[in-house]
């Protein structure tokens, strides 16, 4: 159906390229759970050194379980436990190195060492957040944090 070259020249680039490639996929789908199960398959399959991509859900004021790629994972966290928690609480990204050193870290999978979540806000509501997860120590960095919030922030009104 898609064909997609996502050129990895450098960071910037293979984020402008997951962007292009999300806004194709998504553009004219109305469905909220289609949109996030592509990007999740998108992010999974082009960015380096994951073993976990994937979206919660804000149902009913806790995060659920959304679309994803890598194992099966926690279903259920509440607002402001753990990292995916504390990005829906804050309304801010978090961006840790080492998962092991956060207070209240959840451990869905013992190999992932380091997390990137950004909150998905629509309207002052926070619909959910993207979740990424890395077994490599400090994976994730100012450039990674910026192009997942712009993907975000491409997605966020087609959900």
């Amino acid at each position: 159906m898609y064909q997609f070259d996502i050129a990895a020249g450098s960071k910037a680039e293979l984020y402008r390229d997951l962007a292009s490639a999300l806004d194709g996929l998504t553009a004219d789908e109305p469905d909220a759970i289609a949109n996030m199960a592509n990007a999740a398959a998108l992010i999974w399959e082009y960015l380096p050194d994951l073993n976990w991509a994937g979206f919660y859900r804000n149902v009913g004021g806790e995060l659920v379980l959304g679309p994803f790629q890598g194992k099966a994972a926690c279903i259920r966290i509440a607002f402001g436990a753990g990292v995916c928690g504390a990005a829906a609480a804050t309304r801010e990204t978090q961006r840790v190195d080492d998962v092991h050193a956060f207070p209240g870290h959840i451990a869905c999978d013992a190999a992932s060492a380091s997390e990137l979540v950004v909150p998905i806000v629509v309207n002052g509501e926070v619909l959910g957040v993207l979740d990424l997860d890395s077994p490599k120590v400090g994976r994730f960095d100012a450039e990674d944090q910026a192009g997942c919030e712009a993907l975000i922030a491409l997605l966020a009104p087609r959900l």
